[in-house]
């Protein structure tokens, strides 16, 4: 503690930051270790696993099940989202999540989080109220007027996708494994470890920053923007036929990105305490605002306050956990800077609703940074979603319980839709007649900050 209070004040004399996060000196490959030049200068450690396929290995992207993804999504000036889903409805008895059996053909109506009612102007005619009828006459008052709500955008989605059970042995099969603020690679170290001996080719990157990939020192460099870029020049080195992307908190931003650049190649997602689909904007009154060097003389503090907030438990295990997951083990400013560049208007619930890939929800109950709320709220969104709550898991629900987290995510990438249960359109019709008079309203929803 004395030794940080120091150190911050050396940094505040001499306008340094303490710690850097450096790359290793060596860029050969080693222990499935790679470092990549994404931009001049700009390097990522990046562990990538080829598990070794034998030349008969088949692969079965040709042979899964072609789901018709319909979808109408409404945007109203009222700040309304109103979603009607209209084509293929997706079961997943193996999975056994809560939200695994959506209602066919079921319409959504959301309160938009960025929407803020202004006032009118007055009207420069206005009618007059109206006269009371006498004493003793009783006029029957009319029906009220609906008014009628004007659509200020519309999005209309229409295409079929091929979801297949993705095996290890299958050679087209890639897994992605995006980690989010203050973490590493390491924190994945049970899954890459789990799914490479099961013949998975792994690819894990440590951002901008984080573990042992270069620390630009300049904010501009940890914004989302950047980083998604990175990533994506990570994802097109990488990427197979058939990828499937794994993000963790602030990490599943960068997957959504990925999933809508790229709906071709992205085959299935996977989401690990993500939060809301709403846009991302920056908190003003967030600790991180703090100068670089007061957080560093924080550090201890921070540290002690995430094992409380990111585990169920504060053993012996949970701080060892800590400690060879490198989570939090970041400059104070990266960690500064990575807070204040989370904006990204653009990933509001339309753009989570235009993705028609299967994505999996898993949430750890005991979670303090994101509410169990914010997960529910996203698998209403989602075209295809299935939400798992792991009851004894918190935010680092994959280093907690890894053997029931590896199972799961198994069981999500062997999935494959039973078409067989297939509805008539007829039915669905009148099903979502139905369905419309038991709407899912969200209101009061903000932006968050992951």
């Amino acid at each position: 503690m004395l030794t940080s209070i120091t150190e911050g004040i050396l940094c505040c004399l001499t306008g340094k930051t303490a710690n850097l996060v450096l790359p290793l000196e060596s860029s050969e490959p080693s222990d499935g270790f790679e470092y990549v030049e994404v931009k001049p200068g700009r390097v990522l450690r990046v562990r990538h696993i080829v598990p070794e396929h034998s030349p008969e290995s088949n692969n079965d992207s040709d042979n899964g099940s072609i789901v018709h993804c319909k979808r109408k999504i409404t945007v109203y000036r009222n700040g309304q989202l109103v979603i009607e889903n209209l084509g293929d409805v997706l079961h997943s008895e193996i999975l056994q999540c809560q939200d695994g059996d959506l209602e066919p053909c079921s319409t959504v109506e959301v309160e938009l989080a960025d929407y803020k009612e202004v006032a009118s102007s007055p009207d420069p005619n206005p009618v007059p109220p109206p006269v009371p009828p006498p004493p003793g006459e009783h006029k029957p008052a009319p029906p009220p007027r609906r008014r009628r709500r004007k659509p200020k955008r519309t999005v209309l989605i229409d295409s079929k996708r091929m979801i297949s059970s993705c095996k290890g042995t299958h050679s087209d099969v890639a897994l992605f494994f995006v980690h989010g603020v203050g973490g590493s690679l390491d924190i994945w170290s049970s899954q890459l470890d789990f799914f490479s001996r099961l013949g998975y080719e792994v690819i894990a990157p440590d951002l901008a920053g984080h573990g042992a990939s270069t620390a630009p020192q300049i904010a501009a460099a940890y914004t989302f923007y950047a980083l998604a870029e990175d990533l994506r020049a990570i994802f097109k080195r990488y990427a197979r036929k058939r990828n499937i992307l794994i993000g963790h908190s602030y990490g599943v931003s960068f997957c959504t990105f990925l999933a809508h650049e790229y709906p071709d190649l992205v085959h299935k997602v996977v989401m690990i305490n993500g939060g809301g689909p709403t846009a991302l904007e920056p908190s003003l009154c967030s600790i991180f605002q703090l100068p670089s060097c007061v957080l560093h003389c924080l550090s201890p503090c921070l540290a002690w306050s995430f094992l409380k907030a990111g585990f169920a438990r504060q053993g012996a295990k949970e701080k060892q956990l800590l400690k060879q997951g490198n989570a939090f083990n970041v400059s104070p400013f990266v960690l500064r800077a990575m807070m204040s560049g989370q904006y990204w208007p653009e990933g509001d619930e339309v753009y989570h609703a235009e993705l028609t890939v299967p994505i999996l929800l898993v949430h750890g109950m005991c979670d303090k940074f994101v509410p169990m709320d914010e997960d529910q709220r996203m698998a209403e969104i989602l075209l295809f979603a299935f939400l798992k709550v792991i009851e004894e898991g918190s935010h680092m629900v994959m280093m907690e319980c890894p053997e029931t987290v590896n199972t799961l995510l198994h069981e999500f990438f062997l999935w494959e839709p039973d078409m067989s249960r297939k509805v008539s359109s007829k039915t669905d019709t009148e099903k979502a007649i139905a369905a419309s008079d038991t709407l899912h309203t969200l209101k009061n929803s903000k932006p968050v900050n992951k």
